[in-house]
């Protein structure tokens, strides 16, 4: 059975934090409550964008029962699962079905990547540690392993919970070949930003978004034109939205869509060490951009 909830925009959150660095649960809950009004299918807590590797596990378990909390049935919550260790990646999954989320998105482990056979082993044991619905995080730009088409069927052969890939290859190719060896197996979700409209017109169903922090208006109403195949009525807003999605795919996206965040009042630039907010150059040529995309959003067509 594939889920519904893989359909449509899922934030990737990030995580916000006061000032002596402790985790901000209230802003955390209204900017999921937002979200969802805007019109998101769920919510993707502590993946990379949300800092999960700086999170203690207590400290995971109360971002996840305050998500669930503030989502309050209106769509999925789908934290993502990433871990030095497969044991303890696996003890997380458990705990992500304690707390009610509604699936996992499942991630090689951080730090290190070797061959087909160890990280197979490695994500068939946390995709197996509950029943929960899974979606597989392919991205090996940022964690140097690469699940194939082939052994993605592989793992979907064996893994009935599996049941949709994060696709963050930064190749578009990649999605129909996933659809040549899966059918409609497995629902396939664009990972980054600036690849979501040719994602959509090649058979994606879902994004896992970034930018959508600080524009979710935006982000919900371009993949829903893109979907219905309005290309027309997409493309000013994605050449408007363009530069500021770029910023997902670079190695400071999660400094660059906090410093966006807090440009809109959706957020604030604190990070947790060893992120440092941004400065100098960097922060200024990042506010060059945002400046220009804030006195040029362009008014968004009804969808």
């Amino acid at each position: 059975m594939n889920h519904t909830f893989w359909q449509g925009v899922l934030p990737a959150i990030t995580t916000p934090f006061r000032s002596n660095g402790e985790v901000d649960h209230e802003f955390l809950a209204r900017h999921v409550d937002l979200l969802m009004r805007a019109g998101s299918t769920g919510i993707v807590p502590l993946g990379s964008l949300g800092e999960t590797a700086t999170l203690g596990f207590e400290e995971k378990r109360s971002v996840l029962r305050t998500v669930v909390q503030a989502v309050a049935g209106r769509g999925a919550v789908v934290p993502g699962v990433a871990a030095l260790a497969t044991v303890d990646a696996m003890r997380f999954a458990q705990m992500a079905l304690e707390e009610n989320c509604s699936g996992l998105m499942v991630l090689p482990p951080y730090v290190y990547s070797t061959d087909w056979r160890e990280m197979k082993a490695h994500v068939s044991a946390v995709i197996g540690a509950t029943k929960l619905p899974c979606m597989l995080y392919n991205n090996p730009i940022a964690y140097r392993t690469d699940f194939t088409a082939l052994q993605m069927r592989e793992l979907a052969d064996a893994l009935p919970n599996l049941e949709a890939v994060k696709e963050s290859s930064a190749d578009v190719r990649r999605i129909a070949a996933i659809k040549s060896a899966l059918g409609t197996r497995l629902q396939i979700l664009v990972g980054v930003d600036d690849l979501i409209v040719e994602g959509i017109a090649a058979g994606a169903t879902g994004w896992v978004a970034g930018l959508v922090n600080a524009f979710p208006h935006e982000s919900i109403t371009l993949f829903k034109l893109a979907k219905a195949g309005r290309w027309a009525e997409a493309e000013p807003l994605y050449h408007w939205f363009l530069p500021l999605l770029r910023m997902d795919v670079v190695p400071k996206f999660v400094q660059l869509i906090k410093l966006v965040q807090s440009r809109v009042d959706l957020g604030s630039q604190a990070v947790r060490a060893p992120r440092l907010v941004l400065a100098g150059d960097e922060l200024a040529q990042a506010n060059v951009v945002i400046t220009q995309a804030l006195a040029t959003k362009p008014a968004l067509p009804a969808v």
